[in-house]
């Protein structure tokens, strides 16, 4: 790490030690970094992505990532502070700390992300929370995509968006749905053209409880779970970290067409079947319930419009999650 001289307070000067070009979304990023573990971050977000080609022409940025040498400021008993959003004259701003943050500059197609040693220590918050912040907005505000908080399961490319609150279950089917043979888009996050209802997904890593295995059955699968990394979430929750793109196959390698929204719920189902359809206005309803960040860009209504069009269904916990993939399955056939 490189500390600015006074003749360069600002770090101007300091030579990049590492370059590479990434694609996100249908968007090619031009990355450099002053640390090469620092720019390996970005790689372990984004390397070896499938190449969309969506609607719109593709965008170029480029992110520079900057390793500070700001002291540690939180206890090591405790985890990095949470980031702290801000905006001003058309720029974002993710703030952890004076030495940790990422500002982002959609106008200009560019973002400045500033990671200290001592964040380097904590490379899942670092990544999750800044780097892919950072390219994830420039890249689906390029595009005007629609950023929904769901899920995306399909086959024959044709998808559904699994949508529900923490703990309904949107992990455990993804995983249940990658072991039956349909592809896995995204287990978090979607994000969906406004009109033609395009979806497309960041399938890097897919992130389970050790409950979610409890109907998984013994096999490779199962063990590369078992063997991946193990991080902690905010809330305190443990989770494994599974790299999808060492599961060759698994996961879309171009958008998926909308076919229908599946609204996940807690409660059991007692009458077969799980899927019940759900009227458009009571879709709607819960649509804008549970996308209330979404509903704040500008194209909001436009998707709303267009969603609420195609068929939408309320899915019920199961008593197994493979009676629900059957049952997701047969939407998508």
């Amino acid at each position: 790490m490189k500390t600015p001289a006074a003749d360069d307070p600002f770090g101007e000067r300091i030579p990049a030690d590492f370059r590479t070009q990434l694609s996100v979304l249908g968007c090619d990023f031009a990355v450099e970094s002053t640390d090469r573990a620092l720019g390996n971050l970005a790689v372990d977000s984004f390397g070896d992505l499938p190449r969309y080609k969506l609607d719109k022409p593709p965008r170029s940025f480029t992110v520079s990532l900057v390793l500070t040498n700001h002291k540690r400021t939180w206890s090591r008993s405790a985890e990095p502070p949470q980031p702290v959003l801000s905006s001003g004259n058309g720029m974002l701003c993710a703030t952890m700390d004076a030495g940790n943050f990422a500002i982002v500059d959609v106008a200009m197609s560019r973002a400045l992300i500033c990671i200290s040693a001592a964040m380097l220590q904590y490379p899942y918050h670092a990544r999750y929370e800044l780097i892919e912040f950072a390219f994830l907005t420039l890249a689906s505000r390029a595009q005007s995509l629609v950023p929904l908080h769901a899920a995306c399961v399909g086959s024959n490319e044709s998808g559904l968006l699994l949508m529900g609150s923490s703990g309904t279950g949107k992990s455990t089917l993804s995983l249940h749905a990658l072991a039956g043979g349909m592809q896995l888009h995204s287990e978090d996050s979607a994000f969906v053209a406004s009109t033609g209802l395009t979806i497309a997904g960041v399938p890097n890593y897919l992130y389970l409880q050790r409950g979610s295995l409890d109907f998984l059955e013994s096999g490779k699968l199962r063990r590369q779970i078992e063997s991946s990394t193990q991080i902690r979430r905010r809330s305190g929750v443990q989770k494994y970290q599974v790299n999808l793109r060492e599961m060759q196959g698994k996961f879309a390698r171009a958008p998926l067409q909308l076919t229908a929204t599946v609204m996940l719920s807690r409660r059991k189902v007692t009458v077969q079947p799980a899927l019940k359809r759900l009227s458009r206005e009571l879709f709607v309803s819960r649509l804008r319930r549970e996308q209330p960040y979404a509903m704040s860009n500008s194209n909001w209504m436009e998707f709303e419009d267009s969603i609420a069009k195609l068929p939408a269904y309320e899915l019920r916990r199961t008593v197994h999650p493979d009676i629900a993939i059957r049952e997701l399955r047969a939407l998508l056939s």
